[in-house]
């Protein structure tokens, strides 16, 4: 496969493995609604806040692990300079998911750092300009002036 194709599989990997997690989230959190509107006798809002806080610290966490993939996934499928960079990040966060994080990580890193990812990612952001036409003469042992040393250091006492 080519270095191009290998990018964009990993993208594609990103951004399934972070819409996933996403769904599992979403999902987490209709439960514990459930749960909630369920346990909740007669209208009485005494576990509101504790809800309310429950669900913003498991939404803001969950996020910290979705949102790294869904921006790598972008920066690979875009072929942003930056990309390289965030697909690290996002494999590092989702290594932690078992088992389909670890399997995005791995691609990514085999990607990254083999041989497919240095060819697409490691080109040099400018390249040099041609050389002036005086770099480009032609110097022999003739043209140059040879180096003679003085024939004695001086005497410095």
């Amino acid at each position: 496969m080519t270095p191009e194709q290998h990018n964009k599989y990993v993208g594609v990997a990103h951004l399934v493995y972070a819409g996933l997690y996403l769904l599992f989230t979403l999902l987490f959190m209709l439960f514990f609604l459930a749960v909630f509107v369920s346990s909740v006798p007669n209208g009485n809002d005494a576990g509101l806040g504790f809800f309310v806080v429950f669900w913003a610290f498991f939404s803001i966490f969950w996020l910290a692990f979705i949102v790294p993939s869904f921006i790598a996934g972008y920066g690979l499928l875009k072929h942003k300079k930056w990309a390289r960079t965030a697909a690290i990040i996002g494999g590092v966060v989702s290594a932690m998911s078992f088992p389909i994080g670890t399997a995005v990580c791995v691609y990514t890193f085999w990607f990254l750092f083999s041989e497919p990812g240095r060819v697409l990612y490691d080109r040099p952001a400018y390249p040099l300009p041609p050389p002036p036409p005086l770099w480009s003469r032609d110097f022999s042992e003739s043209s140059q002036q040879r180096y003679i040393p003085p024939s004695s250091p001086p005497d410095w006492r």
